[in-house]
């Protein structure tokens, strides 16, 4: 019996949102963010081990006869590898990235293995993913405008404050530190959106009629604007890096942000935004 496609975009969906809030307590050593990500993470296994088990009784043994079927498995695998070593070592970094991983392979061998079995609902499911691509890179693209705007708060603050004039601006600009906070959020949230975007969109175009390579000039500015950002991440969480310094380098990344946006998006042989 076939999955429902309704089943493997719940699947999907449980899996992006445990991703997100392991990135968060991955980020701010969060423990209510990690035991929601664990649970969710739970709850793909379970779905997956009952499809695993129905395509272990189909094929009376396991399914790995083909690459379509080992990608299936091999997510299986990362999942119960990451619910293990987030329950027994925690060691929050290799969770995060092992189920990054596993979120490309479980979205690559449904799009695959859509294609190859001419599933009926192959077209309306990439197009649902091509939408979820699209929705959460303008979704990550308006929180990093928020880190923008706090950074820019951030430096005009910090200038009338060291001039000691414009008093009736301080209480609304806000306190500094409340700012680079405000700043350090936006972009903690804005990132895992655009990291999962990314590789909802390079599923997208690996297994569709789109022309995709690696070398397109909106994949390279994607993959810069995301770098980006995780250098901010590295410089506060890492170096420690704070003030007047880090807000100038977010305006500097939201730059960026924009020349691949609007620029970069002209010489793209496949997609505008993404």
């Amino acid at each position: 019996m076939q999955v429902p496609a309704y089943l493997y975009e719940i699947i999907l969906l449980l899996y992006a949102a445990s991703i997100f809030s392991y990135f968060i307590d991955f980020i701010q050593k969060n423990r209510k963010a990690n035991v929601f990500a664990f649970r969710l993470l739970t709850l793909v296994w379970f779905f997956q081990s009952l499809f695993l088990l129905q395509e272990m009784i189909a094929h009376a043994g396991l399914p790995v006869k083909d690459v379509y079927e080992g990608l299936y498995f091999y997510a299986w695998v990362l999942v119960s590898l990451s619910l293990f070593i987030n329950r027994i070592y925690k060691v929050d970094f290799l969770t995060f990235f092992l189920n990054v991983v596993g979120f490309f392979m479980m979205l690559l061998y449904i799009a695959s293995s859509a294609y190859e079995r001419e599933w009926s609902q192959t077209i309306p499911f990439m197009n649902e993913v091509l939408i979820a691509h699209i929705t959460l890179a303008i979704l990550a693209y308006g929180f990093f405008t928020l880190s923008f705007v706090f950074a820019l708060m951030y430096l005009l603050q910090f200038q009338l404050l060291k001039q000691k004039k414009g008093y009736r601006w301080w209480t609304r600009l806000g306190d500094l530190g409340k700012l680079e906070t405000y700043t350090f959020t936006s972009i903690t949230i804005g990132t895992p959106l655009l990291l999962l975007s990314i590789v909802m969109g390079i599923v997208w175009a690996h297994t569709t009629t789109a022309v995709f390579y690696w070398y397109d000039w909106k994949t390279i500015g994607s993959l810069t604007v995301l770098a980006v950002y995780a250098v901010y991440l590295f410089l506060r969480l890492v170096r420690g890096v704070r003030g007047k310094g880090l807000a100038i380098y977010t305006i500097a990344a939201f730059l960026i942000l924009i020349i691949n946006f609007f620029l970069l998006s002209t010489y793209s042989s496949f997609h505008f935004t993404g």
